[in-house]
């Protein structure tokens, strides 16, 4: 669906933004749509934490903190992840690698995209500080932190940038992440300046934003 949005939006001006790239598996299905569509980039927004950034709470789960730039960050504060969960997936990152950005640094290199795609370590309100005044963004994909306060931050920051005809794109919505849900419901089905707001996949719900009249 990421792909087939990609070369939809292709007439449009503007590049493409995900905020949460993990280790860089959609990021590399977004670059080879770009790479086929030609004429933009792709922005690549992650937090990207070591090792050394995760800790244990006091009930068992995990959460991370960090600093980047001298400004404070923390991920999964709301919704935490389970020891179960971090020990069977997320802790086996880090027996290969020392953090996130060196596995999605090898994804990305693997497939030769390092023209096409350009990591920013931070969030999506930080990457925006740095990008011209007028960027522009034909494609958002956001699926970083879950929390409720996050995605709308995250929203009105893409939203500012999303050109006319644009698509918004989520991950993980309307399933456990009431935050997400929540976001989703407040920001973009009850505002009349998107529309073709749909479920496209068991998780990836779309929206598109309304043509200037």
């Amino acid at each position: 669906s990421l792909y087939t949005l990609v070369l939809a939006s292709s007439h449009l001006e503007g590049d493409i933004v995900e905020v949460g790239s993990w280790c860089g598996r959609s990021a590399v299905v977004l670059g080879a749509a770009t790479q086929v569509a030609g004429n933009s980039k792709v922005y690549c927004v992650d937090l990207f934490p070591e090792r050394d950034d995760w800790k244990q709470n006091s009930d068992g789960s995990y959460s991370f903190e960090m600093q980047i730039d001298g400004k404070q960050y923390g991920g999964y504060q709301e919704q935490t992840v389970w020891k179960e969960t971090f020990e069977s997936q997320t802790g086996k990152i880090y027996e290969k690698y020392n953090g996130v950005f060196d596995c999605f640094q090898e994804t990305i290199q693997q497939r030769d995209m390092n023209d096409t795609i350009h990591p920013h370590q931070g969030d999506l309100a930080s990457l925006l500080v740095k990008l011209p005044e007028n960027f522009k963004c034909r494609l958002g994909f956001l699926d970083g932190d879950h929390g409720y306060s996050s995605v709308c931050n995250d929203i009105k920051n893409i939203d500012r940038c999303l050109v006319p005809g644009g698509w918004l794109c989520f991950d993980d919505a309307f399933t456990c992440y009431e935050g997400v849900n929540r976001a989703i419901s407040e920001l973009i089905i009850a505002n009349p300046n998107y529309e073709c707001c749909q479920q496209m996949t068991r998780k990836l719900f779309v929206a598109r934003k309304k043509m200037s009249k």
